[in-house]
């Protein structure tokens, strides 16, 4: 690892630096630091100390900025620690950023979301394309690619995600959905029903079918069923002109229009009643 050779390059000067004097990195990529973790890491140095030093340099005001051991130093602040072992390495703000992710992203313990957001900003950092930035970290394209995808997530849609603890795919499942709206729906149902992978992609399909569907066009349907009950109201206008005493109930709901008629049997003639059928 980077950091790795400059710790072997600066074995001999090891200082020791004042906690207080340490000010956090700017480009620190990890953003969620698990409590359980630190406190065993704290644990391991009350045992056996900081075994590798921290990463810093040297500001004009004479305190240091954090380039890497972030975690170390959180872990030493658990044990009131106030001071820790330290090499000071010769670095640019631009530099001091690229170490700090570099170092970040090859120790392989940040989360999808952490380790995307330190990618793109290497690739501006470096100024480099795609195609660059994957080759310079040995990485195949399409992989840098697909984890820089996930970065079209909204910031509340990767909170969601990183508190359900659901996994990088299932991100990129939700990116095959293009509104915010339906990301928002189909991830309250894999939260709420705690799906899988697997029934998560099998969702997304479904959401996606849905949409897909051809919207049925009722305009000239409903029109034709404007013109048949104005058909069967005159009808019955007819017959309460004779002097018939016709009965008629209508009921409409999302699903059918129902429209009854009711002619009493015994005021028309047996003649009549069958010029009507």
């Amino acid at each position: 690892m980077v950091l790795d050779l400059l710790f072997r390059q600066h074995q001999d000067k090891v200082l020791s630096v004042p906690v207080e004097k340490i000010r956090p990195n700017p480009s620190q990529p990890r953003v969620v630091f698990d409590q359980t973790q630190l406190e065993c890491l704290a644990q391991s140095i009350r045992e056996s100390g900081i075994l590798q030093p921290l990463a810093l340099r040297k500001l004009k005001d004479g305190t240091f900025q954090l380039v890497a051991g972030e975690r170390r130093l959180r872990a030493a602040k658990l044990l009131g620690m106030t001071e820790v072992p330290a090499i000071v390495v010769s670095a640019d703000d631009r530099q001091a950023a690229i170490l700090s992710l570099l170092e970040n992203i090859q120790r392989e313990d940040l989360d999808f979301f952490e380790e995307a957001e330190g990618l793109s900003k290497l690739a501006e950092l470096w100024s480099f394309t795609q195609e660059e930035t994957a080759l310079k970290l040995g990485m195949a394209q399409s992989t840098l690619a697909n984890k820089l995808r996930l970065l079209k997530l909204t910031k509340e849609e990767r909170e969601q995600i990183r508190n359900a603890g659901l996994t990088e795919r299932h991100a990129r499942a939700l990116l095959r959905l293009d509104s915010f709206e339906d990301r928002q729906q189909a991830l309250k149902r894999i939260i709420r029903n705690k799906l899988n992978v697997s029934e998560t992609d099998k969702l997304i399909d479904r959401i996606i079918n849905e949409k897909q569907k051809p919207k049925r066009h009722t305009t000239g349907v409903l029109k034709d069923v404007r013109i048949f009950v104005n058909t069967l109201n005159k009808a019955v206008k007819t017959l309460e002109s004779m002097g018939i005493n016709v009965k008629t109930l209508s009921n409409e709901n999302d699903d059918f229009l129902e429209y009854i008629v009711r002619i009493p049997k015994d005021v028309l003639p047996s003649e009549k009643l069958a010029s009507y059928k």
